[in-house]
Formats: C-alpha cells, structure tokens, sequence
C-alpha cells in the first residue's frame, strides 16, 4: 500500500477528499463485516420500537453515551451526581463541570436530531450547532492561524510529543467539510452503503478536525445523526461510545493508519465490528429494561392497588425520581398524599428514599443496576 505524504508536525493540507480513492465496496471481507452489522443494527432500530414511549427510554440510553464519550476526552462523572442532575432543573444548576459537560453532549445529541427532522440533510450550520452545545460557545470553525495540533497525552509513552497536526490555512477546512457532508448527502453521486459511509465519514470529520475543541464529541454525534438519516436507526440510541473507550488504543491506532498508509480497510472493518458489538450491547440493555419494566409492573399490581402502566413507565423513565413527576401521573394535588404514596413505593421496595441535603430523590435500584451493568 503506497504510503501517503504525510509529516505529523506539519499540517495535513493533502488530506485527500472523499471518496477514498482505493477500492473498498467490493472487498469480501468488507461486505461480509457489513452483512452482520448491518443486520445488528437493523434489530437495535426494531427493539426500541417495543419501547412503549420512543423518547422514554432514549433519553436514559442517550445520557450513557453522553456519559462514556465524554469519558473518552477524559471528563468523567459518577453516575450518582449525573442522575440527580437529570432528576431536577435545581440540581442541574449546582452540578459540578463534568455533569455539566455530559449534560451538554445529551443536549446536543437532541439538538443534531431535532435539526436532521427539519431539514432531512446534514447541514454545515447543523455541525456548528452541535459543536456550540456541546462547547457552550459561539465560536466556529477554527480560523487558518490557530496552531491546532494533537498531542500524546499525560499518561502515555512520550506524552506532549505532536501525533497529528490538522489541515489549516484560507478556506481549507471549510472545503474539506463541503466535500464531507456532500459525501455524506448525494447518494447519487456517491452510492457507498450508508454504514461504510459512516465509518468513512467519521475518519475523515475527525482528520479534518474543525474546531479548536470538542471534534471527539461532536463527530461521535454525526455518527448518530447520520444513522438517522439513512433511515438505519429511527432514534439516535446506538450506545457506540462504550466499544470506543473500551477499545481505545486500537481506536487510535486504526484512525492514524489511514492517516499515515491508507489503510482503509482495517478502519471500516475496525468500525464496522464497533456497529455490531454496540447493537448487541444495546439490544441487551433494552431487553433487560423492558424485562425489569414488566416485572416490576406485575409486582406493583398485586402488592399497591394504586400502581398503574403510567406509574410504572414514569419510574422507568430515569434512575432517579422526583415525587412531582409521580404526583403528575396520579394526579394528587396534596402533598400529605403523595407522601403516603412514595411511602407505599419505597416499602414495596420498588424505589429507595435518599437525601441530599434538603432534597430527597427516589432510586430505581433496578434500573440502575441495568445501565452500571
């Protein structure tokens, strides 16, 4: 394979366009890879439709990929202030950064998703806002004089040595991110399957690198997004993140051989295996949720006369609870009763009391259990 011209402490202005100029379509491996993931990911699309609410479960799944991608940018969180934050607008206040980074991912994540539903195609100014929640920011693409490079990190062998320095100067990567979401687009002009599409696609956003921060989380978005939009997922609920940092090292390794000897196919095929292993991993989840969901209900049936599918739906929506999103489904207006009726919960061991200061937050341990797993 011919080596590309390539020198890590210059700028990669000869990052080539898309497509790929090497054969990939007809490569057996390749299409065997795709043939399983593809098949994967089809049974993730159908799975979330049992769900009996689309966005009540989404919104749990989505917050552990906002979770673990952010962990991969080495913010992390425990899950502990992370659910009280999603319980109450208050909490969300008094978060600590990293709650407040992964909360802007799950934020983002919805924003790039209620934009595809408008405008049907991936727009530039769809990328940017994306990028803007994730990064708090008004800020763009970076300008041509930022030295912008990547480097080794902390912990590493050589950390601080320059690994990968981004294309730069006058509307360079703004032309790069036309030839992208073109790509990304036409499939007329470019037919490739939209799952090879993706893995090509996420090489090239993440070699670009067009902000000076948060490309990591906002091209693991675009994954999502893109999904979507193919028609492969109807909710952006593939939990790709975790393989990722799970499998780190070779994440890296088969992003820089593309990089430094074309090596396309070890990519796609590296990303491919991410799309089937992650659909697993989320069938499971949403199986084991739907499961937990179920028991519980027959449980709570036969032991609080009071506890209906809404109720139970409501406990299920996230693994902490306040009592006005219970007192919202029965409808009490006192606070006398509704104390009684989180008594009665709490009793039945269906969720657990715990205070935080003034504030008390209900636990579904179950649920909990589930997602830590």
């Amino acid at each position: 394979m011919a080596k590309i011209k390539f020198d890590r402490n210059n700028p990669f202005n000869d990052l080539p366009h898309l497509p790929p100029s090497v054969k990939i379509d007809n490569d057996s491996d390749i299409l065997k890879k795709l043939v399983s993931s593809s098949r994967a990911l089809a049974s993730v699309n159908s799975n979330v439709m049992r769900l009996p609410n689309p966005y009540m479960l989404v919104n749990t799944i989505a917050l552990q990929e906002a979770k673990t991608s952010t962990e991969i940018e080495n913010i992390f969180t425990t899950e502990d202030e992370l659910y009280k934050a999603v319980s109450d607008s208050k909490s969300e206040g008094k978060a600590d950064l990293a709650v407040k980074e992964v909360l802007k991912y799950r934020e983002a994540l919805w924003a790039g998703f209620h934009a595809l539903a408008e405008t049907k195609i991936l727009k530039l100014q769809s990328v940017l806002s994306i990028f803007r929640q994730i990064k708090n920011t008004t800020s763009g693409i970076r300008p041509p004089q930022a030295n912008v490079v990547i480097k080794r990190g902390q912990s590493e062998l050589r950390p601080g040595e320059v690994i990968y320095t981004p294309p730069r100067g006058n509307g360079i990567v703004e032309q790069l991110m036309d030839n992208l979401l073109d790509y990304l687009n036409d499939d007329i002009k470019y037919p490739t399957d939209p799952l090879i599409k993706m893995c090509i696609a996420h090489y090239q956003f993440e070699a670009i690198h067009p902000f000076q921060d948060g490309n990591g989380r906002t091209g693991r978005i675009l994954n999502l997004i893109y999904l979507v939009k193919s028609g492969l997922l109807n909710q952006p609920v593939l939990y790709l993140s975790k393989f990722i940092i799970i499998n780190k090292s070779d994440y890296y390794f088969n992003l820089g051989a593309v990089t430094q000897m074309g090596s396309w196919k070890n990519w796609i095929l590296f990303m491919l295996d991410a799309v089937e292993n992650t659909s697993a991993l989320t069938n499971n989840l949403i199986n084991d949720i739907l499961e937990q969901m179920d028991s519980t209900l027959k449980y709570g049936k036969s032991n609080i006369k009071w506890y209906t599918k809404e109720l139970n739906e409501a406990i299920f929506s996230q693994p902490y609870i306040k009592p006005k999103v219970i007192g919202h489904i029965l409808g009490r207006s006192s606070r006398t009763t509704l104390t009684k009726r989180m008594e009665e919960l709490v009793t039945a061991k269906i969720l657990t009391a715990k205070r935080d200061g003034s504030e008390v937050y209900y636990l579904n341990d179950d649920l909990i259990r589930i997602l830590a797993g």
